[in-house]
């Protein structure tokens, strides 16, 4: 009886025991009933932990390349997803600031040194800021297919709008000079109208339209709206720089933002290396605090964070709608101007300011 019972105990206790592990191993001890239960319960948790957990879809993010995230953060254990819209203004927001200390810190930096060195050193200051965080994440190099884009960007926002404003502040006020940034916006919608494919509505080109009208009347009324060789500058830094936004907010949305800017930046640093070592030893240098904080702000706020999230927020929001918060740009430079150079605040800068805001909330609501 003793051995009997012994075997039945035995036999017991390995049902129970593969019984609890939810494996089918249990048939083997004659335990197929409640294997299959303990299947089925596995089965049922697993179906509904995949639902919990499996947030939706982003297709935006397959085509690029291994290791690229999605501009907006992913679902968390919950399934739940964040809004992109506040997010993405928010960032975009952040990056027009950091946009609208660039010309204020361009008045500093010349203070020690001449417009090519400035331009060359910032942005080899800048690669190299960016190739440190590239070489820390161990980021894989982009797609062959991406460095066309790239090019543009670098072409258009690291070389050729701080070079092309830099000097036209050489015979520009920073309120003058701000009449580029106030046609920024509407250039950069239509380069992302034709770059994309995407036309915004017409509510939003009225708004977009009448926001860069209210800026430049602004602009050009307290600069005398004399036509210099300085504009001339400032009508090109317009072109490319537009492009590279265009360009590299498409970019953002296959590969995060700040990988978009420092790939383009390390794709200048030879040149910019090189353009450095020769611009410090023909034009003079005169080291002082000013020049020194504006060159750090315009290489690393300006040049590297400030693009950064100027590119996530576009990728979040859209190219169209994130353009037209620069609407607000040339407005905050000059307060920064009068903040930071002393120089004296127009009367009509809060009437602008008011109809500037109300056309970017119109733009942010129109279908675009």
């Amino acid at each position: 009886m003793r051995a009997q019972d012994s075997a039945t105990a035995a036999r017991t206790i390995a049902v129970t025991a593969t019984g609890d592990s939810g494996t089918d191993h249990g048939i083997r001890a004659g335990s197929a009933p409640t294997a299959g239960i303990r299947t089925g319960d596995v089965t049922a948790r697993s179906a509904t932990l995949a639902t919990d957990t499996t947030g939706p879809i982003d297709t935006t993010d397959t085509a690029g390349p291994a290791g690229a995230v999605n501009p907006t953060d992913a679902a968390d254990a919950t399934g739940s997803r964040p809004d992109p819209l506040p997010r993405g203004t928010l960032l975009a927001g952040l990056g027009v600031v950091a946009f609208s200390l660039t010309f204020p810190s361009t008045v500093w930096g010349l203070e020690s040194f001449g417009p090519w060195s400035l331009v060359a050193v910032r942005s080899t200051l800048a690669a190299l800021v960016a190739g440190a965080f590239l070489l820390v994440g161990r980021v894989p190099l982009p797609e062959r297919r991406h460095w066309a884009g790239l090019a543009v960007v670098a072409g258009g926002v690291v070389i050729g709008f701080p070079l092309l404003t830099t000097l036209a502040l050489q015979t520009s006020t920073t309120s003058h000079a701000a009449v580029v940034v106030g046609l920024l916006p509407l250039t950069t919608a239509a380069f992302a109208a034709v770059r994309t494919g995407r036309r915004p509505s017409r509510t939003f080109w009225f708004a977009a339209v009448s926001g860069a009208v209210v800026v430049i009347v602004f602009t050009l009324q307290q600069s005398g709206g004399a036509v210099s060789r300085g504009d001339l500058y400032l009508f090109g830094a317009l072109l490319v720089c537009a492009a590279g936004y265009t360009e590299g907010g498409r970019l953002a949305r296959l590969m995060p933002g700040w990988q978009v800017i420092g790939w383009a930046l390390i794709l200048c640093l030879p040149l910019m290396a090189a353009g450095s070592a020769v611009a410090l030893t023909v034009e003079p240098v005169r080291l002082n605090a000013h020049g020194v904080i504006g060159l750090a702000w315009v290489a690393v706020g300006s040049t590297f964070f400030g693009l950064y999230v100027w590119y996530r927020g576009m990728a979040a929001i859209g190219i169209p709608k994130a353009s037209q918060l620069q609407l607000a740009q040339p407005l905050l430079t000059l307060f920064w101007s009068v903040f930071l150079l002393g120089e004296t605040l127009p009367l009509a800068a809060p009437i602008a300011a008011v109809a500037v805001l109300v056309c970017i909330a119109v733009t942010q609501r129109a279908k675009s």
